[in-house]
């Protein structure tokens, strides 16, 4: 078994953020520009907001062929295609999107959004504030909610008035979730991936450790230190959260299998040397920081533990039964950070859904995104059953 590389010696400080700035080539991206303030759930107000996101195929005369998918903590709107100037990572679901694939680029238009909150061209911590300058820790807290009224007013921009279908897993999941519940008559097909109707305790505490981390980091600065030179952002802080995150999305069977006990090649842990398993997670943590933001992080994170589906609205069980979409809901059978029985009790809520779909993976929660014929598989399977978009329509490729 090869060991993890090092990043490059040569890569040199990384910025203080990751995130995409103003100026930065903006590869794919394209941008919805709220036209009025966005009142967000906890109060507050957020002006000039605006959304970046990307789309693949073309919309139908008759706008019945949309589909939203939505990414997860650390992902933007980068659905498919290669990396390149703009995007430094390659397409998170690429295996899912173009002509012949499950998300047909042929018939469907396909539509991935960067959150609200995110750092990769939608208004963020990193982002401009009404002073010019970055928002930093002076960003408002947001709820899923907020994020999801956002998206609604991308769908009245790009003209859709219902999706064919909205697919997202972990907190795009709950996103998800919160269009099917709030938004009955937007969504015609849903599709759940390792996601809960609302954040448990377990969850809460493993994101909060990973808020802690960040906030402790000498470099943080109360969230403004957006504009500090390379090596000076809160990148200690990020990488410790990275590396307990990335625990939690995947399953002790496969670090034990991977890794065992040994020593990354030419190191002795009994002398201040590493774990081939402590290497792995350097690396996921180096690649993190260079590509994400550490407000953000702390801005979603916090999002994702107010997500409560029942909220305001009766309790868990009458929320989930406002869902009128043709529902798949689907877990990893190896996932320990988001359960089966997460999945279990939105299946036995949601009129229709029948049951949890299972996802064999050994990869633990990252299955969702890694097991990508079976998730093809199910988007199939929701997609079949609609109706031919008008067939004047033509792709854009």
């Amino acid at each position: 078994m090869s060991s993890v590389p090092a990043a490059p010696a040569t890569a040199g400080p990384p910025p203080a953020t990751g995130a995409w700035r103003e100026g930065d080539p903006p590869g794919r991206r394209r941008w919805h520009r709220r036209s009025a303030p966005l009142e967000l759930e906890g109060g507050a107000v957020l002006p000039g907001m605006r959304l970046a996101f990307e789309t693949w195929g073309r919309l139908a005369p008759d706008r019945s062929n949309a589909v939203l998918v939505l990414h997860a903590l650390t992902g933007d709107s980068h659905l498919a295609g290669t990396a390149g100037p703009g995007h430094p990572t390659a397409g998170w679901w690429d295996a899912l999107v173009g002509p012949g694939r499950a998300l047909d680029t042929d018939r469907w238009f396909v539509v991935a959004p960067n959150v609200l909150g995110g750092c990769q061209g939608s208004t963020g911590p990193a982002s401009a504030g009404p002073g010019g300058r970055p928002w930093g820790g002076s960003f408002p807290r947001l709820t899923q909610r907020d994020q999801v009224r956002a998206e609604a007013g991308l769908a009245d921009a790009l003209g859709v008035g219902r999706w064919a279908l909205v697919v997202g897993g972990s907190m795009g999941g709950m996103r998800a979730l919160e269009w099917a519940v709030g938004e009955p008559r937007r969504v015609a097909a849903l599709l759940l991936l390792a996601c809960p109707a609302a954040a448990s305790a377990d969850q809460i505490a493993w994101a909060i450790a990973q808020v802690h981390a960040i906030r402790a980091d000498p470099h943080w600065r109360g969230g403004d230190y957006h504009d500090a030179g390379p090596g000076r952002g809160p990148h200690t802080g990020l990488g410790v959260a990275r590396r307990i995150a990335h625990i939690t999305y995947r399953s002790a069977q496969e670090l034990e299998a991977r890794f065992g006990h040994l020593a990354q090649d030419g190191e002795q842990p009994r002398f201040g040397g590493r774990y081939r398993v402590e290497s792995y997670l350097d690396h996921q943590a180096a690649k993190l920081v260079r590509r994400f933001d550490a407000a953000s992080y702390v801005t979603l994170a916090e999002a994702m533990n107010t997500h409560d589906v029942g909220r305001g609205r009766g309790g868990t069980r009458a929320a989930l039964g406002r869902v009128r979409a043709r529902t798949v809901v689907a877990g990893v059978d190896s996932d320990r950070l988001y359960p089966l029985a997460q999945q279990e009790e939105l299946a036995a809520g949601i009129p229709g859904a029948n049951g949890v779909r299972i996802i064999r993976s050994p990869y633990g929660h990252d299955g969702f995104l890694l097991e990508t014929e079976q998730v093809a598989a199910l988007v199939r399977e929701l997609l079949g059953g609609a109706p031919d978009p008008d067939p004047t329509a033509r792709p854009t490729g």
